[in-house]
């Protein structure tokens, strides 16, 4: 798996979306925003991208079948 790094900032259209996020996953998200001085914004965009570049196929297979029953 890519190491996960944090790019440089391209200018870049936005949408706006609002999303529900565990509190326990939000309070994660919030101590790295801190440590690193990152947004929170930033932070979460560069984790999706993150994810959505690293999930394979029979990742894919697997949330399928899972979310059929």
């Amino acid at each position: 798996m890519e190491k996960f790094t944090l790019p440089n900032l391209d200018e870049e259209q936005s949408v706006l979306k609002t999303i529900r996020l565990k509190q326990y996953t939000m309070s994660k998200i919030n101590e790295l925003s801190k440590q690193t001085n990152i947004s929170v914004n930033r932070l979460l965009n560069e984790c999706i991208e993150f994810a959505l570049r690293n999930i394979s196929e029979d990742d894919l297979k697997q949330l399928k079948e899972t979310n059929k029953k």
